[in-house]
Formats: structure tokens, sequence, C-alpha cells
């Protein structure tokens, strides 16, 4: 079914605050910049994490069309590269809607001998062309176009005009394509820029990518750059994520509360849309950063401000969307020249935000939008795939918006709607845990032999609740891991695993993984050795969490024991306690359920006699040191590892058993929940603070 064919998409509004961690595909800006790098390259290029899209597909079968060698295999792109001897015969590029395709292949169609005819769908044949044009027949090129339009014929050669000043008032990426192509000419290239460069953030990323492949850039003192002949030699290259893609999530987090993470787009990014958050700050957002994350809390306050837009044009769509929900106007400018992109960006915002009942005035450079409720509407995308990712934002916040072309979100984001529900699946069993745990969960974290699992069992049974055995749960991915021959060292490839694993926790202790029981399985001793292992591994970790809160949604609350349940798994819980012993005391009781564990499974007709079993112990007691220095070093590394570290929340009940019975702990932790339902029954009948 084509775009315009499909029906509406209705946006529901997202009931409760968000809380995921989003997984994005790769920057498209980066991944056409390192496909044209890689093509012009000396030898073979590896791009990982690209972006497969309609906007990168063009440009691979542009490159394709003028003599480069690629292979896609999802999200990895191997390019053989030319050497420079690029469209040494006659060429068509259909860069279809892809501005970033037409504008970067018409500079490099221009060292080839062609003619090559770039040319595109009727949206792009109507956007603006000709500083590229200019530029390239200031080069001493030929160039034949249509009215400064596409198409637009080119032939070539690398014996440039060493010195070029050139005009990027329409769009920095015609600035971009001579970049890229400038070391593959004999005597390099010289550039300037005359009059206003627009979009600075994304020429220095392209200076950024040509540097990763080789290239030599040096930037002028007066402004402009200078770039070496030699080309380009090449490399293996990972794309981060798309910041333009994460605006919309981070946006979303900002108007409907809770908070987003995005992975892998840290505070070092090449790419300047990610400046976007800084917006949702000054607008109330708070925003955290590390080297290897970005995450947006919203706290349901914003207030309008004015800012600059135009380095960060990409993502003022993302803005007008947030807009109504501040508390005061917001003014965006400096962006006049996006009423040139895949549609007037200007006009046709704010033709669809009065459509959905809120107040924008346009300016000559920009809007300025009203805070308001929105109405119900159907919302017109004019083929621009940022208006309808937009607009998504607006609906999650309000519902009522449907969405009239829907798989226009193709031209830079194919799955960008299972990623919008998935978010939402994440946010609202966050939320229906977040529930269960403020009324019937007891987390019980405690250090290895703290008795944390008996305790557990026993106080699920005096509750008459379930208890979740999430040791199983980790023993069940090692044993799948174990019986697959996986390599422990691919953390890749268990958290793969872990997510495939259908892990099913009966009566009785019973567990089967994909409907093969593995009680006994699980307590091997080749398990026992793995399963520190393969519990550390962050990837598993995130996956065995996940479970851990759909069992407890779909139980109504339970009891559960670990090491990060109060911290990280159930950081709302009912009740959250802490167990520690001292190191001696869980060595002697490691001990001592080892010596009952021979009992239990002895043969009735063989059970050793009271005395053998006194000597058996003796001769464990021997081990007791060792065992609760073993314990010591345990600690140390469950205390100080990345993903979850062990330690007490703030707020746990800390019970130190090492002078306590097991009976003596459990009556501690049953009275304390009796407490706090005590607690808030009182403050629902109003006696609390009266």
């Amino acid at each position: 079914m084509s775009a315009s064919s499909r029906p509406p998409l209705r946006i529901e509004r997202i009931v409760g605050p968000l809380g995921a961690v989003i997984s994005l595909p790769g920057s498209k800006s980066l991944t056409n910049r390192a496909l044209v790098c890689a093509a012009l390259a000396s030898g073979t290029s590896e791009l990982q994490g690209a972006l497969i899209a309609d906007d990168t597909m063009a440009m691979i079968d542009g490159l394709r069309a003028m003599g480069v060698d690629i292979d896609v295999d999802r999200t990895t792109v191997v390019v053989d590269g030319t050497a420079g001897l690029i469209a040494a015969t006659a060429a068509t590029v259909d860069a279809r809607l892809s501005g970033t395709t037409s504008r970067f292949l018409m500079a490099v169609a221009g060292l080839g001998v062609g003619p090559t005819i770039i040319d595109g769908a009727a949206p792009l044949r109507s956007r603006p062309m000709l500083d590229g044009i200019s530029g390239l027949r200031s080069a001493g090129l030929t160039v034949t176009d249509t009215d400064g339009s596409l198409p637009v014929a080119v032939s070539g050669h690398t014996a440039w005009t060493p010195e070029l000043v050139v005009s990027a008032s329409a769009s920095s990426q015609f600035l971009s394509g001579l970049l890229l192509a400038a070391p593959a000419l004999d005597d390099g290239l010289a550039i300037s820029v005359e009059g206003e460069l627009r979009s600075h953030p994304y020429v220095e990323m392209t200076v950024a990518v040509m540097r990763a492949f080789g290239a030599e850039v040096a930037t002028n003192p007066s402004g402009g750059w200078t770039i070496a002949p030699g080309g380009y030699r090449s490399t293996s290259y990972l794309i981060e994520p798309d910041a333009s893609a994460a605006s919309y999530f981070f946006a979303a987090a900002a108007v409907c509360g809770g908070w987003v993470r995005v992975e892998g787009l840290g505070s070092e990014s090449l790419q300047g849309d990610l400046r976007f958050v800084d917006v949702l700050e000054s607008m109330g957002a708070e925003v955290l950063r590390s080297e290897s994350s970005v995450e947006v809390r919203g706290n349901g306050v914003l207030h309008g401000v004015v800012v600059d837009m135009a380095d960060i044009s990409d993502t003022a769509p993302t803005l007008a969307a947030v807009a109504p929900c501040a508390a005061s106007p917001t003014t965006a400018t400096g962006i006049g020249f996006i009423r040139a992109k895949e549609t007037d960006r200007i006009g046709s915002v704010l033709a669809e935000l009065r459509r959905a009942g809120v107040s924008a005035d346009e300016l000559d450079d920009g809007w300025t939008i009203s805070p308001g409720a929105v109405s119900p509407a159907v919302i017109e995308t004019y083929d621009d795939h940022r208006i309808a990712m937009s607009f998504t934002v607006l609906g999650l916040r309000f519902g009522g918006l449907q969405i009239a072309d829907p798989a226009v979100v193709d031209k830079t984001f194919p799955e960008f709607f299972e990623v919008v529900e998935q978010m939402r699946h994440d946010s609202l069993m966050g939320a229906s845990t977040s529930d269960v745990g403020g009324a019937g969960v007891v987390a019980i974290d405690g250090p290895a032999g703290s008795g944390k699992s008996t305790v557990a069992r026993l106080v699920a049974d005096q509750l008459g609740k379930g208890y979740l055995d999430t040791g199983a749960m980790y023993r069940a991915v090692t044993w799948k891991a174990l019986d697959s021959d996986l390599d422990l060292a691919d953390h890749e490839e268990l958290g793969r695993l872990a997510e495939r694993s259908v892990i099913e926790l009966g009566l009785g202790g019973l567990v089967r993984v994909d409907g093969i029981d593995v009680t006994s399985a699980i307590r091997s001793a080749a398990v026992n050795e793995a399963v520190s292992v393969v519990a550390a591994v962050s990837s598993v970790r995130t996956v065995m969490r996940e479970r851990q809160r759909q069992w407890m949604a779909g139980h109504g609350g339970g009891v559960v024991e670990g090491r990060d349940i109060g911290t990280v798994v159930f950081p709302d819980a009912e009740l959250k306690v802490f167990l520690t012993a001292s190191p001696l005391a869980r060595a002697e009781r490691r001990a001592t359920e080892r010596g009952q564990l021979a009992v239990s499974e002895a043969d009735p007709d063989t059970m050793p006699s009271e005395r053998a079993l006194s000597e058996r112990v003796e001769i464990e007691r021997v081990e007791i040191e060792r065992v609760a220095e073993e314990l010591l070093r345990r600690d140390q590394l469950d205390s100080n590892r990345a993903d979850s570290p062990l330690r007490s929340a703030e707020d746990s009940l800390v019970l130190d058993t090492t002078d306590l019975s097991i009976n003596q702990v459990v009556d501690a932790i049953t009275s304390a929940v009796a407490d706090r339902q005590s607690m808030r029954r009182a403050e629902a009948d109003g006696d609390v603070g009266a």
C-alpha cells in the first residue's frame, strides 16, 4: 500500500508518566556522509549501525549508479571504495526525496567525466539547487540545470579551480558536498563561504567524518577550510543513533512527564541536533548527560522561551509540538530558510497547529506559538516526515490526533511508530509495576549468604503472597546459554538469548525454559560456575528486570529477593529490606546448608549416622574461613559492578542477621509490612497529620 493510500493513524494519549530506554536507528546525516567518504576511499570500508531508510537507500543506489559496489546487511554496509574514480561514464541518479543525496552527489559527480544526471521526485525538484550549481560552475565544471532546480547534469574532472568562494544561504548541504569531494581532487581545495552559513553544526559534522576517513582538513583562521589532496582511506566506522530522531522522544518526556533515555548518544556526539535538549532544559525539563547516553526528565512544568533555531533547524517542528504544552508563548527565530525543506516547514507546521486549535503567529524567520489545549484533528504531513513525527508528540500528550500519512516516516525512520509503541509499552509496564510496588511488593536485598532466599520464601508464606525466584531466572538463562554452546564472552548474543528465551516459574520451584523442565539442571555444577558471569551482563540484567516487573504486575505483588531489587527493579516497593551478616556467619550458613542438603538427598537405607554427619560438618568447618574470604571478595565485586551495584536503598529496613534466627528475621519483616499497611489505612482515614 502506498503512503498516500494508507488510512490515518490515530495517536493515543500516554496515560501516566513515561519511563523508557529508547533504541534508535543510526544517524541519517552521519550515514550519508560516511557513505560518500567510503565510496571515494581506497579499499573496503564497513559502516556499522547505519540507517537503512529511504534517504540513505537513495544515497546507496545513487552511488551504485555512479559505479560503487555496496553491500547492505541489515545495519551493516560494506563499501568497496573507488579511490576517487567515480562516474567514469554516463549515469543517472534518482535522489527520490533526499536533499542530502542530491546535493552531495551533485558535487561528487563533478569528479567524473559523466555526464551524471541528478534527478528526484517532484517535491525535491521544487527545492533550491542554485547555490550548488553556481559552486560547481565556479570550480570550472559543466553543469546543465532546469531553472536552478533538478534535474541537473554534471560533467567533471579532478582539476577543479583550487580556490572557491561559495554561498550556503539556502542550505549547508551544498558546502558539505563540495567538502566531501575535495580530497579526491588533484590539488585539493580551499573553500570559503560568502554571506551567512546555515546550520554550521552540520558542516562541522562533515569535516569530522572526513577526518575519520583520513582526509586532511584545516580550518582557516579567517574562516573556511583547506583540504589537502590525497583522498580517503578505508576504515571501519560506527554510526551513532540519530539525534534528530531522538528529539521526538526527548520532547515526549518533557510534555508527558517521566523520563526517556537514549543510549549510544552521548555528550561527545558529532550531531548538532543533540543541542535540542538544551532548549528543553531552558524550558524547565531536566537533562542528564553522560558520555554514553542522554536522558530527559519532565516534571509537568514547562515555560516558553525565545530561541534561535538556525543551527538545529531540523528540530524546529519538534519544538513546535512542545510549545502548546508550555505555560507561556514560545518563539523560534532564525529558521526562515526551512520554508524550502520538504515542505514550507513554517507555514505547514503552523497550519496544522491551527487545525488542532492552537494559536500561532507566523514571523519572517520563524513563529510564536501560544500555550493551549489541543483539539482532535487529522494532521496533514505534506510529504514531510518531520511533521508526522513532531505531531505524534503532541498526540501522545493530548490524544485525539491522527496522522494522515503515517508511511511518510519511511524517509528517515521506518520503525518510528513501532518505537513509539514500545516506549508506551515499557512505560505502562513501569507504571503498573510502580502501582503494584507501592501496594504489594516486598523487596529483599543483601549479599551472598545473608539468608535472602530462605527468608523471602518464609515471608511470602506468612503474608500469603507469591515468591519470585530471581536467581532461578538467571540460572535458567545460564543453562540455556550453556546448552546452546554460547560463548559467555559474547554479551550481545547473551542479551538476545535472554530476550528470546521463554522462562516459566511454577509451583514448588518448577522452572521451565522454552517448555523444557530444567528445575534440577539449573542447579548443576556447570551452571553454578557460570551463573555469576551471565548475571553480570548488562543486557541480560535489562531483560530480566523487565521479566521480573511483568511477573510482579501479573501476580498483584509478591516477595522478591536479589541484589538490586529495592534500588533498581522495584524502587517503589511497599517495603524494602536489606539483610546483612558478618562474613563468618554467612560462611557457616553455607556449610550448614550443604550439610542439610546431604541429609535431604540421602537414601534412607544408607543415611549416615549422626556421628558421621557431625564429622562431615566438622570437615566443612575447616573451609569456613576460606569461604568467608571468598564472600568478602564477592561483596566487593557486587558493590563495584557497573550495572546495578549491591547497595542498600536509602529507605530500607536494614537487618543484621548475624545473631538472629530465621524466625526472628521473618517476624521483623512481616511486622514492618503490617506497620506500613496500618499507616496507609490511617492516612486514608485522615488520621495522619490531623
